[in-house]
C-alpha cells in the first residue's frame, strides 16, 4: 500500500510540475519519464523538490500502513471514553465491541449470510430505526414536503469544464435551501454519475465546488454542493440557536442527524430528475459534519450507492460530538421513549438508555460499526486523517480501525469486502490533501462511473 501511495504521489508531482521526474514501478503501476534522457542530462531542482515531498508524504503514509497491519487483526474494543464521561462508561475500552454478527441462536458464535439477512439485518435496522426516532416523515408530516423538483435558479455561470448553477431546493413548503449544481461539458446524450457533497461545521454550502466538486465536474459527474440543515434552517436557526426544537416543533421526535438523511434523499431525488443523471449512479461525500452524516447515509439511504466519510471520527462515544443536540440529542429525556431502570436516573428515557442496552457493560452496544455492517454491500470508503495519534478530537485515530474491522466481518460474509474502503492518513482534520483526494477519486471511478 505504502508503495502504492508512493506512486500516486510522484505522479501528482508530475502533474504539477508539467515535466518528467523519474521512472519507478511500484503497487502494480509504472511510471515512466516522457523523456528519459532529458531527464538525465538536464538536473531541475524542482523535479528534486517533488520527489523530496512525495517521498515525505509515503513516510507519513507508512506509519498509518503499518499502523493498519499492526491493528487489522486486533479484537475490535470500544474507543477510550471522554475524560468528563459518564462513569458507567470509564472502561469502555478493555471491552469488545458486539458482533453484528453475533447469532441470536448461538450468541457466541458468528451468524451465516441467511441468518444475517433474515434476522439479524432487519433486527438492526428497527433498533437504529427506534434509537433515532424515525427514518421518514409520518404520514401527517407530507403536508409539509412537495415536489423537490420545483427548484429556482439564482445564476449560471460557465467554467473550465462545467456550468455552475446556484439555485434553492424547496426542502419544506416554507423553506428554500441554497445549493450549486454543477453540470459537466460536452456529455451528449450519455447518463452520467452524481455526487452529493456537503460542507463541514464553518464554511458555506459552496465550498465543496473547491474541495471536490470541480474536479468531479470536470471528469464527468454532475455534482449538487449543499450542506445540513443544521447549518442552516427556518427562521435563521442553526447548530448554534437550537436548531433541534424547531426540528421537534414540527415533527415530533426525530433526531437531526436521522432527518439529514432524509435531505440527502430529497437531494438525490432531485438529480434523478435531472436529464442527464443516472439515478441509479448517485454517490455522497462529506468532510467532518457531513462525514457523520454519511455514515447514516450509509446504513439508511439505500438509492445512495457509494459513500466517502473522510475523518467522521468512528466511535460514538469518544473524541467527538455525535451525542451533542444537534446530532443525536442524545441526553435530552422523551416521553416517546418508554420508562426504563437504567442506572442513571438522569438518563431514563434518552436516547442514551436506548444505546447501552446493557448498563452493567461499559460501552454502547449500538455503535457505529453497526452502521457501516448496515451499508453493506453498497461501496464505502472512510478516510482517517489522524491515524498516528492514540487519540485525536474530531478526528479517526489509531482506535478507529476497530469499529472498521467490526464491519468488516459483514462485508466478508456477503463476499464484498472490496467495497468496505478505509484509508488511513496522518494529514491531521482537513477536507482535502494530494493523497486523500487520489483515494476518493478513484473510488467514485470505480464504484459510481465503471459500476
Amino acid at each position: 500500500m505504502a508503495w502504492e501511495l508512493f506512486a500516486t504521489t510522484i505522479d501528482l508531482a508530475r502533474t504539477q510540475y508539467s515535466s518528467p521526474i523519474l521512472g519507478v514501478e511500484c503497487g502494480g503501476g509504472r511510471l515512466n519519464p516522457k523523456d528519459k534522457e532529458a531527464s538525465m542530462n538536464k538536473p531541475n531542482y524542482l523535479h528534486l523538490a517533488a520527489v523530496l515531498a512525495a517521498l515525505g508524504a509515503v513516510l507519513n503514509c507508512r506509519i498509518a500502513t503499518a499502523q493498519f497491519d499492526r491493528d487489522s487483526t486486533a479484537q475490535p474494543r470500544y474507543h477510550t471514553p471522554p475524560a468528563s464521561g459518564v462513569s458507567l462508561m470509564k472502561d469502555q475500552h478493555l471491552y469488545s465491541l458486539v458482533s453484528p454478527l453475533r447469532s441470536l441462536k448461538t450468541p457466541d458464535s458468528k451468524a451465516d449470510v441467511r441468518e444475517w439477512k433474515e434476522q439479524l439485518r432487519p433486527q438492526l435496522h428497527r433498533q437504529w430505526e427506534n434509537i433515532l426516532g424515525k427514518l421518514q416523515p409520518s404520514e401527517s408530516d407530507q403536508v409539509w414536503f412537495g415536489d423537490i423538483r420545483n427548484s429556482t435558479e439564482i445564476s449560471r455561470i460557465q467554467k473550465d469544464g462545467y456550468v455552475r448553477i446556484e439555485l434553492t431546493l424547496p426542502m419544506e413548503t416554507d423553506f428554500d435551501q441554497s445549493y450549486l449544481l454543477l453540470l459537466p461539458d460536452n456529455v451528449g446524450t450519455k447518463k452520467c454519475p452524481a455526487v452529493i457533497a456537503w460542507t463541514s461545521t464553518s464554511p458555506d454550502y459552496t465550498e465543496p465546488e473547491k474541495w471536490w466538486g470541480e474536479w468531479l465536474a470536470q471528469h464527468g459527474y454532475v455534482v449538487l454542493c449543499g450542506w445540513s440543515f443544521i447549518r442552516n434552517y427556518r427562521d435563521a436557526t442553526s447548530y448554534r440557536n437550537d436548531v433541534q426544537l424547531k426540528l421537534y416543533e414540527r415533527f415530533g421526535r426525530w433526531a437531526p442527524i436521522s432527518r439529514m438523511v432524509f435531505d440527502v434523499q430529497r437531494e438525490a431525488q432531485f438529480l434523478a430528475d435531472v436529464p442527464i443523471v443516472d439515478p441509479n449512479r448517485i454517490g455522497f461525500m462529506g468532510f467532518s459534519l457531513s462525514a457523520k452524516t454519511a455514515l447514516y447515509v450509509a446504513a439508511f439511504a439505500p438509492e445512495i450507492k457509494a459513500v466517502v466519510s473522510i475523518d467522521p471520527h468512528l466511535a460514538l462515544y469518544g473524541n467527538s460530538n455525535y451525542l451533542d443536540p444537534w446530532y443525536l440529542d442524545a441526553k435530552r429525556p422523551f416521553d416517546s421513549i418508554p420508562a426504563s431502570d437504567y442506572p442513571v436516573e438522569a438518563l431514563r428515557n434518552t436516547v442514551w438508555s436506548l444505546l447501552d442496552t446493557d448498563p452493567t457493560r461499559p460501552g454502547f452496544e449500538r455503535n457505529h460499526h453497526e452502521l457501516l455492517a448496515l451499508a453493506a454491500p453498497r461501496a464505502v470508503m472512510v478516510i482517517g486523517c489522524s491515524t498516528d495519534q492514540p487519540t485525536a478530537a474530531h478526528s479517526d485515530d489509531r482506535q478507529s480501525i476497530a469499529y472498521i474491522n467490526a464491519a468488516r466481518e459483514v462485508y466478508e460474509l456477503l463476499d464484498v469486502p472490496e467495497k468496505l474502503e478505509y484509508i488511513q492518513l496522518t494529514c491531521g482534520h482537513r477536507a482535502t490533501d494530494p493523497v486523500m483526494d487520489r483515494s476518493w477519486q478513484r473510488f467514485f471511478e470505480r464504484w459510481l462511473k465503471e459500476n
